[in-house]
């Protein structure tokens, strides 16, 4: 696994690295936004270790570009932050993140998060099932991985969707009309896995709504049922 290490503080990039690499990971580190993007351009990691608060683009403006850019990986973010204000977590979260860290923090919890978010990756990869669920406009083929949008009687589109994304799909897909809460969500897609704050499941559905929803502002499929949670509305076939 390959993680990309973006930290200002040489001691603490030095720290991090060190400790990873003990635990057998394959590390690269930039100190700036700019460097970090490069490095992501020439091979994109498992993970990315992102500090909040850097020189040139800021940690935030760096996870948006990741997440706007069609790269080949669509990796875990680690997000750090010196500060624990709930503000900063939120907006961290709501630009792409998938965790947070808030310094100072153990080795032994660095290493923890980290096996955590790499392990949600490996159990969707080697989840085995032949089951397909279909609705008016979509269909998920578990076993061959496959999403597909119907555009119409005679044309559907395949849809791009990161593991994450396709399990979430799948998820809604396979109770419509069900309503989920943010940690039914969660103990579905991660399990014990799950570290950070439950407030990650909105930043997914935000991307799954642009990517299947005609108008993500005003989604057609993925509703929010305030105060609950979320379900999905698309007639059964």
């Amino acid at each position: 696994m390959e993680i990309l290490i973006v930290e200002d503080e040489q001691e603490i990039a030095q720290l991090i690295e060190q400790t990873l690499t003990r635990e057998s990971f394959a590390c690269r580190v930039a100190h700036d936004g700019l460097t970090a993007l490069e490095i992501f351009k020439q091979q994109q990691p498992d993970l990315v270790i992102l500090d909040l608060m850097l020189p040139g683009l800021d940690g935030l403006e760096v996870c948006t570009r990741i997440r706007q850019q069609p790269y080949n990986k669509d990796p875990y973010i680690l997000m750090l932050t010196a500060r624990g204000e709930e503000i900063d977590r939120v907006i961290g979260l709501s630009t792409g993140a998938d965790d947070y860290l808030v310094k100072p923090f153990s080795p032994r919890e660095l290493v923890a998060r980290v096996r955590a978010l790499l392990r949600r990756s490996l159990r969707h990869d080697v989840q085995e099932t032949s089951q397909i669920y279909r609705t008016k406009h979509f269909s998920v083929d578990l076993d061959q991985h496959l999403a597909t949008r119907q555009l119409n009687t005679q044309t559907s589109d395949e849809l791009d969707l990161t593991t994450l994304e396709f399990n979430l799909l799948a998820t809604f897909l396979s109770y419509p009309g069900r309503v989920w809460s943010r940690t039914q969500l969660i103990d579905k897609l991660w399990g014990n896995d799950f570290f950070g704050d439950e407030r990650v499941v909105d930043t997914h559905i935000r991307r799954l709504r642009k990517k299947i929803e005609p108008d993500s502002a005003n989604p057609t499929f993925v509703k929010t049922v305030v105060g609950v949670g979320y379900k999905f509305e698309d007639d059964n076939v």
